[in-house]
């Protein structure tokens, strides 16, 4: 904020989305002690999203996936699902009427490439950049094409089930700290939009303002 000469004084609201339960309430301490004009809005249960969501227990869906989706829809206005690639590389679904209908989580890149590291004695940790092949002629090639190609392939395959299941007409929207590295190698997704989390949250915030 002091980069671009902004304080405190110059917020006008503050939306939150986390899925740790704590640092909603530690959220909520930094508003009250710091932006006495302004609430703290937490996505969670009561809040007004927008969307209807139809999944078995609307509560388990976490706010982050949420969010997501809202930002998607808004986008494309017709069947979409956002892909977040964070901890977990989730994959949100969106009907045509803008009904939040599910989707899938699998293990996201870096705790994948984590617990290759910890559990293989000979593997050290690297940094994933873009491998010159497929076939990667020393430790460090072969993990990178198998990190990015194996991901690339992941993400496509549930891709196109879900795809499948929404009537093949569905528009995906990547974002999170892999997306630019990863998707230009899959044939599935459309685009990338790495504020689609914070677009959702503004989103939900003004929708919450009257």
């Amino acid at each position: 904020m002091e980069l671009k000469g902004l304080g405190f004084d110059d917020l006008d609201g503050l939306v939150v989305s986390s899925v740790v339960p704590p640092l909603g309430q530690e959220y909520g301490r930094l508003t009250g002690n710091y932006l006495s004009n302004v609430d703290c809005l937490v996505v969670g249960p009561g809040i007004k999203t927008g969307m209807a969501i139809e999944i078995d227990n609307p509560i388990e869906v976490g706010a982050d996936r949420l969010v997501n989706a809202i930002a998607a829809y808004d986008q494309i206005g017709d069947v979409c699902v956002g892909v977040d690639f964070g901890t977990g590389i989730n994959f949100d679904a969106v009907s045509a009427d803008g009904a939040y209908l599910g989707g899938a989580i699998a293990p996201g890149v870096e705790i994948s490439l984590t617990a290759l590291t910890e559990r293989a004695a000979r593997i050290s940790r690297i940094d994933i950049g873009e491998p010159r092949a497929a076939i990667g002629t020393n430790s460090r090639s072969a993990i990178q094409s198998g990190v990015l190609y194996g991901f690339a392939g992941l993400v496509d395959g549930v891709a196109r089930r879900i795809n499948s299941e929404l009537g093949g007409k569905a528009t995906f929207i990547a974002t999170g700290g892999y997306a630019s590295m990863i998707v230009p190698h899959t044939e599935i997704l459309d685009r990338i939009d790495d504020l689609l989390t914070l677009k959702g949250l503004r989103i939900i915030h003004e929708r919450n303002q009257s």
